[in-house]
């Protein structure tokens, strides 16, 4: 049987969405009383596993899921052994550098040598600041990391961005892009290769109804 790695959190209802216009039904994860983590498709022909979205790769490259959906900024930060399938085109966000508005930084080069910036992407930080041939410390961080700069812990912070809205509401303002993210669909190289549970099909049904809506 196949089985799909759907990410918790924002991407979940439009990728339960896309599978179920390819015959593939999960909607029951979206029934507020269901504490259920696996369900199969009411066909029998699947079943979907719901796990963080920074798990989803991890099921996917051990094998544990054939299929899974989750977002580019998550690929790009884990770098996991996995077959990048199709750009879903959903979850549109954009990893970002961001100050305090009261600052004078105004781009990431003015930022001081061997300062500090706080983030949840430590890799993607990390890697974009050593193309920019500046050190600085980078502060793992896994909650609000908005709190960095306001609390003077770090001098910037590198966070993925939808809205702004939460940048706005805390006096923090971007000023740069890393790269753009959107939902990605992804699966296991070796199911990919065997065509395991009929896994072409599935995607070749998934990209035909992703161009249909671009």
């Amino acid at each position: 049987m196949l089985t799909v790695a759907l990410p918790k959190g924002e991407l979940l209802k439009n990728s339960i969405r896309l599978l179920q216009s390819v015959g593939l039904d999960f909607s029951a994860f979206l029934d507020s009383g269901t504490r259920q983590l696996q369900i199969p498709d009411p066909k029998g022909l699947a079943k979907a596993l719901l796990v963080r979205a920074q798990d989803v790769p991890v099921y996917v490259e051990y094998g544990q899921a054939q299929l899974g959906i989750v977002g580019y900024d998550v690929l790009r930060e884990k770098q996991p052994q996995v077959a990048h399938l199709v750009d879903l085109q959903f979850g549109d966000c954009r990893m970002s550098v961001a100050v305090k508005a009261s600052s004078s930084y105004r781009s990431p080069l003015d930022l001081p040598p061997h300062g500090r910036v706080a983030s949840k992407y430590v890799n993607c930080a990390r890697e974009y600041f050593h193309s920019l041939d500046l050190p600085v410390e980078i502060v793992p961080l896994y909650g609000s990391v908005e709190l960095g700069p306001i609390t003077g812990m770090s001098e910037a912070i590198v966070d993925l961005v939808s809205t702004g809205r939460t940048l706005r509401e805390n006096g923090l303002i971007e000023i740069a892009t890393l790269y753009e993210s959107t939902a990605r669909l992804i699966a296991h190289p070796l199911s990919y290769r065997l065509n395991t549970g009929n896994l072409s099909d599935v995607i070749s049904k998934l990209r035909e109804t992703v161009l249909v809506d671009v």
